[in-house]
């Protein structure tokens, strides 16, 4: 993960890095501060007819989602970890540092005012961040499952904007804001979101949880 995005022209003051566990003593093990939040898990029926309801039900409760939230909508398969990245970095260009050629800066730069639809479209034709991202795919931090147990894995991120958590998932619809939260609580707040996922299906065994955290060897 942090290879791709450090190819993709992210300077390594931030650093991706494993969550181990949900409990208060190893979130607080974690880095801070934390920018970011992904999460992988399994697409189930479960699930699926979830965010169905969440989605018909959202439509007729206006969210008040922030102008300054980048969203994007996933127009491919197989680019959900790259979406993930894209809102986990776009949403937070005020802190991340980028080498002045990234290929990732300038993409997220021409597309910010375009649309969800607009900005996914132009990633399918974006051969830089794809070429990247073949390269990187199979040097993920946490041990994926086998070909044969045919897992539909999907990623998503949680940012937040203007006090405000945000889940940004290219299959939705528009970004699902979660209620307040801070530089300080983002990581809990977003792994409290999390484990309703985990709820909603308690046999899958497939979650990780990825945080966004400043490098602290880059501080000293």
């Amino acid at each position: 993960m942090n290879k791709f995005v450090n190819s993709l022209g992210m300077k390594t003051s931030w650093q991706f890095g494993d969550v181990y566990g949900l409990d208060p003593d190893l979130l607080s093990s974690v880095p801070r501060p934390v920018c970011a939040v992904l999460f992988l898990f399994p697409v189930t029926e479960k699930y699926e007819k979830f965010k169905e309801e969440e989605d018909e039900k959202l439509k007729h409760e206006e969210q008040e989602i922030s102008p300054k939230v980048y969203f994007m909508k996933q127009t491919i398969g197989n680019a959900c970890g790259t979406i993930g990245l894209i809102h986990a970095l776009a949403n937070n260009q005020e802190v991340l540092e980028f080498e002045p050629d990234s290929c990732l800066k300038k993409f997220i730069e021409q597309t910010r005012k375009m649309t969800p639809e607009e900005k996914g479209a132009l990633l399918e034709k974006d051969e830089s961040i794809r070429v990247t991202h073949d390269s990187s795919a199979q040097e993920g931090q946490t041990e994926a499952p086998s070909l044969d147990e045919k897992v539909n894995l999907h990623f998503i991120a949680f940012v937040n904007v203007g006090g405000h958590l945000y889940e940004l998932d290219g299959r939705k619809s528009f970004p699902i804001v979660h209620g307040e939260t801070s530089e300080a609580t983002l990581l809990e707040d977003a792994v409290e979101v999390c484990k309703s996922f985990m709820a909603r299906d308690p046999q899958e065994l497939y979650f990780t949880i990825l945080a966004l955290s400043k490098d602290q060897d880059e501080e000293n």
